[in-house]
């Protein structure tokens, strides 16, 4: 799987993901914070991969 492939599953479940949690744990959020959190959650990701990728 080549990095756009990567970048565009994760932005993908990034949304996915943000929009329900955002909707579980605060109803009344907007457009903008479901965008940060999907900023966020998508940043972690290659966070945790570089980490993963550090260790072996």
């Amino acid at each position: 799987m080549n990095q756009l492939q990567k970048f565009i599953l994760r932005a993908a479940l990034g949304i996915i993901l943000a929009v329900v949690l955002s909707r579980i744990f605060r109803p009344g959020a907007g457009v903008p914070m479901i965008i940060g959190l999907t900023i966020l959650l998508v940043a972690l990701a290659y966070v945790f991969e570089y980490l993963r990728r550090r260790k072996t």
